[in-house]
């Protein structure tokens, strides 16, 4: 029989997606979410999450900070256990990435 743990990892998925919208590429005025560099976030039932993201480009000034700011605010949440950004370049980072949301408030739309 699997013990129920009580914790929602949808649920906490969203109040995730809420810290990642809170950060922002210091060059775009658009937060990482909308603009499309967080590709996924995992969840495990012991609260621990990996999130998956990228950066505008491997020579991104902020390529050192960034993951560690997003790990630290994601761990800031009570319910999250730990936090482990893994940066990938695969695929690359382009414009298609950004919400609808961030490429008006771009002016691409």
């Amino acid at each position: 029989m699997e013990a129920n743990t009580g914790i929602d990892t949808q649920e906490l998925g969203e109040k995730i997606v809420g810290v990642l919208k809170t950060i922002y590429d210091p060059e775009i005025p658009v937060d990482i979410y909308e603009l499309g560099l967080i590709y996924d976030v995992f969840v495990n039932e012991d609260r621990e999450v990996k999130i998956l993201m990228t950066l505008t480009s491997p020579n991104c000034p902020v390529a050192e900070s960034l993951p560690v700011e997003v790990e630290e605010k994601v761990k800031s949440l009570d319910l999250v256990a730990d936090a482990e950004v893994e940066i990938t370049f695969d695929p690359p980072w382009t414009q298609e990435l950004m919400s609808e949301e961030a490429k008006l408030e771009l002016g691409l739309l």
